[in-house]
């Protein structure tokens, strides 16, 4: 049987907007998602604080509505924060 090849040569799947809003910052338009408790599985440093996010705690997933220049898509500046960081962020 064929082994399928690894997953980090495959290219990043888009991001699901689906439940995400846009949302504007100091630092320029962000579309944010919120990840309900459970959902999670991995833990998370929150770039704000730079505490753990505990897997499977709720918290929300914001990246830039633009990728930086270079960047193949907005998943590589994707980063999870801590619900009142990114609400206390102006």
């Amino acid at each position: 049987m064929a082994r399928r090849p690894s997953k980090h040569l495959r290219p990043a799947r888009p991001l699901s907007t689906s439940l995400a809003r846009a949302e504007t910052k100091r630092d320029g338009d962000w579309v944010v998602q919120a990840m309900v408790g459970g959902r999670s599985t991995k833990q998370y440093t929150c770039p704000d604080c730079h505490r753990s996010i505990p897997a499977g705690a709720a918290h929300v997933v914001a990246w830039p509505r633009t990728p930086h220049v270079g960047a193949a898509s907005a998943v590589d500046d994707r980063r999870h924060w801590h619900t009142a960081c990114w609400n206390r962020r102006g």
